[in-house]
């Protein structure tokens, strides 16, 4: 199964099925933020792909929002608790095992950056998951590393779904 192909089935389950939206895009964004399983999952493109669809369907966007927000924040805090559990274990764990490369360069963002961090972290690819791991790791403050985290998932979550939310409305006002 392709990377379309998958995109093409979530967005025809959430197209026939608009109630199944909210639960589909919490999970997408729990999944991408999870240390692990990020590196697996593909759902910055099913996201981005049904961003377009939520702005074509008329479908509500701030419960959207809300949800990818909340998936975002959640598997951020349990890669946080994973790290702070575990601490180096981890990098002997599958996948981090198999590219630990992307916790060497997730600690040296961390140390970095700090708090900012995992704030900025978000934003950047594989560096999502593994960053909160390594503030987790690190011993961060609880208080600091929630408030980056919530913050930066509201804005990743307008920022991964209001293109095609939005972008959508604006092309065909422009193109009708």
């Amino acid at each position: 199964m392709s990377l379309n192909d998958i995109v093409y089935w979530v967005s025809d389950v959430v197209r026939q099925h608009e109630g199944w939206a909210i639960p589909i895009i919490f999970f997408l964004a729990f999944g991408e933020s999870l240390a692990f399983i990020s590196l697996l999952l593909p759902a910055t493109v099913i996201l981005l792909a049904l961003g377009a669809l939520i702005g074509e369907s008329g479908i509500a966007f701030w419960p959207i929002w809300a949800a990818a927000a909340a998936g975002a924040f959640f598997g951020d805090w349990l890669s946080y608790w994973v790290g702070y559990h575990y601490q180096d274990r981890v990098a002997h764990m599958w996948p981090l095992s198999r590219n630990p490369q992307l916790l060497v360069r997730g600690h040296a963002f961390f140390e970095r950056w700090g708090v900012l961090g995992i704030f900025f972290g978000r934003f950047f690819g594989p560096l999502r998951a593994v960053v909160p791991l390594v503030g987790g790791i690190c011993g961060m403050p609880q208080t600091s590393f929630q408030i980056a985290n919530i913050t930066s998932a509201m804005i990743w979550a307008f920022g991964i779904l209001a293109p095609g939310v939005y972008g959508i409305k604006w092309l065909s006002q422009w193109m009708g």
